[in-house]
């Protein structure tokens, strides 16, 4: 397979204190050869940013998770923008909605939500989004919002309903692939990606989370990005090398800020 690249992890987790050095690697004897690490609260950005410059083929983005959105001071725009102004960071986010655990903080997370949204109008970052169980409200404030202003976006592991990738890819935005879609039982996960248009169409792994057979039940890590990108050039009908190129084109597109 020709290189890919994991577009969405998490290489600041304590799951990688130990390994974080051995775990890159591995990513780039895997084909794996750029990671963007995610950075959840901006209390731990320095940390997230340390990890980026000491590793030559990580990049970095920065958000407020919606599941910690009440637990921590609304992110302010300026906060955002002057992060975005360290050349390895290539994102707004991760942000959005999550009403599987936290319903309760729907109007923090809406509001913490349309703040990045503000912020990646102003740095012309990509908005990097997580949906759970609040496809209704996430279709209606993105759709909004993109009609006050436009902005580039990327549904992160994306394992929602037909409609909110519908949604998504009406207003030009990214559906990003995870293990999720390489489990067993993703059949109809795989159907919305097969309904999608290829030029649309990230890989990543979420890692530490949902690693893809044959490592599910493991702690995931960017190499294993090969292992959903085999199963996503499957669902395209495409060569393992067709699938990472055209992936690598898209993912290109969307996040410049990573490119060289």
């Amino acid at each position: 397979m020709t290189t890919i690249t994991d577009s969405h992890c998490h290489l600041d987790f304590p799951d990688f204190d130990d390994t974080r050095d051995a775990v890159v690697a591995r990513a780039l004897e895997a084909g794996v050869a750029r990671m963007v690490t995610i950075c959840t609260r901006l209390d731990r950005a320095d940390r997230v940013r340390d990890i980026a410059e000491t590793h030559a083929p990580v990049y970095w983005a920065a958000g407020t998770h919606p599941m910690s959105a009440a637990d921590v001071p609304l992110v302010a725009v300026e906060d955002l923008v002057t992060l975005a102004e360290h050349p390895k960071f290539v994102g707004i986010g991760e942000t959005g909605l999550d009403y599987h655990y936290t319903a309760q903080t729907r109007a923090i997370q809406q509001q913490s939500l349309r703040v990045h949204i503000e912020a990646a109008r102003a740095t012309g970052l990509p908005l990097i989004i997580h949906a759970r169980d609040a496809d209704e409200d996430m279709a209606r404030i993105l759709t909004e919002e993109h009609a006050a202003g436009a902005f580039g976006c990327v549904m992160h592991c994306f394992s929602s309903s037909a409609a909110l990738a519908a949604a998504a890819l009406d207003l030009g935005f990214y559906l990003s692939m995870s293990g999720i879609a390489a489990f067993p039982k993703s059949g109809a996960l795989r159907e919305i990606f097969a309904a999608a248009p290829l030029d649309r169409i990230l890989v990543e792994t979420d890692s530490p989370y949902l690693a893809p057979p044959p490592h599910r039940g493991k702690r995931n890590e960017p190499a294993f990005a090969a292992h959903t990108a085999r199963v996503g050039a499957g669902i395209f009908g495409l060569s393992d090398e067709a699938f990472a190129a055209r992936t690598e084109a898209n993912f290109e597109r969307l996040f410049p800020k990573a490119v060289g």
